[in-house]
């Protein structure tokens, strides 16, 4: 749902705004929308947990029922959170490894210049970062071996084709945190039950945490609970939008802000410039007529 000049919600509280990278348009988040997209849909009553009785509003057919006016209240708080955290710079990592999610995390990790994880945690992806920036560098150098044409100019056809198998292997697993020189400013987790040691890794190392967190998970640990459906892609599509949208409008802050400190040092420098003329002027003040004939005639 886009937002038109003229259209009016009276309560503000069943809905907000997130802005568009693209045609700079106001998308519309409202409880229409999360029913739509089937955040409601929580597991079967048989399997939940006990520390997620406050956001469930009932069950049907056996299967409970997620309240969707917590779930909006939460999308808008890490929607202003994560604009927040990124207004100084910092990246979210997106992760998310479930079949349904891959391709949705990686689309809109990429769309707003963030990093992400897809296919597996490894363990050690935070906590030792260090031992994972040696997988990096061998991914970039297999990058490098294979050439723009992606042919291994140079290289055995048997080698190439095994750098190439490695390589992939490398891509699927690093690829979308192959440009992550620290750690991101936030962890924005998918299914928390399969993405337990990324929540532990991030909780280690005081990163926050932004979770999609289903009737059946322990929301413990997770310091901005999402509560809803973390099987529909529709319903994962429609958290990553709301993250991804959040930590753009947050870069274009940081952008800005940057630009208006590198303007303000741009003039204190040319200042500082024209006062150091000033007093070369001063210092190199011609001599009068009297002086010359003076030090002529000595």
């Amino acid at each position: 749902m886009v937002y038109k000049p003229g259209h009016k919600v009276q309560d503000h509280s069943t809905y907000f705004y997130i802005l568009l990278s693209e045609n700079r348009n106001m998308a519309v988040i409202s409880m229409k929308s999360l029913f739509e997209a089937g955040v409601h849909y929580g597991h079967k009553t048989e399997r939940w947990h006990p520390k997620m009785k406050e956001y469930i509003y009932g069950s049907k057919g056996g299967i409970y029922i997620l309240d969707l006016r917590k779930s909006l209240a939460s999308l808008k708080e890490v929607y202003n959170q994560v604009s927040s955290l990124t207004a100084n710079g910092g990246r979210i990592l997106f992760v998310g490894t479930k079949f349904q999610a891959r391709d949705i995390m990686a689309e809109y990790a990429l769309a707003s210049g963030n990093h992400y994880v897809n296919l597996r945690w490894l363990g050690g992806m935070l906590t030792n970062f260090q031992t994972v920036k040696a997988s990096i560098a061998k991914l970039k150098k297999y990058d490098e071996l294979r050439g723009p044409e992606g042919n291994y100019p140079g290289v055995l056809k048997k080698e190439a084709s095994r750098f190439e198998k490695e390589r992939k292997k490398l891509e699927a697993v690093l690829g979308g945190i192959a440009d992550m020189r620290k750690n991101p400013v936030a962890v924005f987790i998918v299914d928390l039950r399969r993405e337990s040691i990324a929540l532990n890794e991030a909780k280690k190392l005081g990163i926050p945490v932004i979770a999609v967190v289903d009737s059946n998970c322990d929301p413990r640990g997770v310091d901005f609970v999402i509560p809803g459906n973390d099987d529909s892609a529709h319903a994962i599509e429609l958290y990553a939008q709301v993250v991804a949208a959040a930590s753009i409008e947050g870069r274009k802050t940081y952008e800005a802000t940057a630009g208006k400190v590198e303007q303000s040092e741009g003039r204190g420098s040319k200042a500082a410039h024209a006062d150091e003329a000033e007093e070369v002027d001063e210092d190199t003040d011609e001599p009068e007529e009297g002086e010359i004939a003076e030090v002529t005639e000595e």
